[in-house]
């Protein structure tokens, strides 16, 4: 059943990219399959790592309050467990033109058209960023800790993500499981905003339950640190669409560009101080940056203040807000633009 099932997904992923890549995604899903055991019989076994175990205790405790509190799908995803051995479950490449900050996308029968296109193999992921790199875009390849296959199958905890500490934990699962919720073909952005709205919210429920005093103020400092890195690539997306969308020539866009991208690092190294030398995000400069780079963020964030607006004015409930969120979800492109453009505004 499984082998069907996995062939059905080669169908519904459907577009017009390669078959290769269906069948790729067919065996890396097969493999989570064939890999994952009920986290219950796991737990069962008395000589299980001390540390899995205590994981996957709390992992089973946010899964319950994710259905219980947070008014997200109760199914069966997140309660078996896979170990890939690798540490990541997916690479997805993004792309963007080389004076455009519009990322590039892929379309798929199964999630509509997405801005990155994924591989359960990194060396596949590369070889597909060598040929986009080979056709003048801006690439960047980055190991992602899950995904969502939007309700589809029930996707299960991975060693990818599992020892992350309690409250990333539950910021992953809480946004994967937001995907169940509302998913909206052709727009990731939208898709990716929603979630992380969702998993934000969903953390400080749980910390405000679950947490000491201790994990909500690292949290909360996470999350400043976050919200730092945020608005250092906003600002750098707003210069360069300026830049991109100006009258000089090409020639003199790269070299602003570059310039750029290079007052982008040396502010981060200026926030970076400010932090007290904290390093999370010191692999993403450590690259050679590009608009992918700043499309892979935007995708996720570019509308969480019109979405958190949202919440506010459903005063901060949940069901109310996943309401509102699927009346906007039935919109028409241009009118959801619409709609979250006036909402941002709003945001204290």
């Amino acid at each position: 059943m499984r082998i069907a099932a996995a062939l059905l997904l080669v169908l519904l992923l459907g577009g017009c990219a390669r078959l290769g890549y269906y069948l790729q995604a067919a065996g890396g899903q097969l493999e989570i399959w064939q890999r994952e055991v009920p986290v219950e019989r796991l737990l069962a076994n008395p000589a299980i790592d001390p540390k899995l175990r205590l994981q996957l205790e709390r992992a089973l405790r946010i899964r319950d309050f994710a259905s219980r509190e947070l008014g997200l799908p109760d199914n069966r995803s997140y309660r078996a467990y896979a170990d890939l051995a690798r540490p990541f479950v997916v690479w997805n490449v993004f792309a963007a033109p080389e004076l455009s900050l519009q990322a590039k996308q892929w379309c798929f029968a199964f999630a509509g058209c997405v801005n990155y296109r994924g591989y359960f193999n990194e060396a596949d992921a590369r070889a597909e960023a060598a040929r986009l790199t080979a056709q003048g875009y801006d690439v960047h390849v980055g190991g992602v800790p899950a995904y969502s296959t939007l309700g589809w199958f029930a996707d299960p905890l991975l060693n990818t993500f599992i020892h992350y500490p309690e409250p990333e934990l539950a910021r992953l699962i809480f946004h994967e499981l937001a995907h169940q919720q509302v998913y909206v073909q052709d727009d990731t952005v939208f898709n990716e905003s929603f979630a992380t709205v969702v998993e934000q919210a969903g953390v400080e429920r749980w910390l405000a339950a679950h947490g000491s005093a201790g994990e909500r103020e690292q949290f909360d400092r996470l999350q400043r640190f976050r919200a730092d890195f945020r608005r250092l690539v906003a600002e750098a997306r707003e210069d360069l669409s300026r830049l991109y969308a100006g009258t000089g020539s090409d020639e003199e866009k790269r070299r602003l560009k570059a310039e750029a991208f290079a007052r982008l690092r040396k502010a981060y190294q200026a926030q970076r101080s400010d932090w007290g030398g904290f390093a999370g995000f010191d692999r993403w400069f450590a690259q050679s940056l590009g608009n992918a780079h700043l499309a892979s963020v935007a995708i996720y964030t570019q509308r969480v203040p019109a979405l958190t607006a949202l919440l506010r004015q459903c005063a901060d409930d949940l069901p109310c807000f996943y309401t509102a969120v699927r009346e906007l979800a039935a919109l028409q492109p241009a009118q959801r633009r619409q709609r979250l453009d006036a909402l941002a505004p709003l945001l204290p």
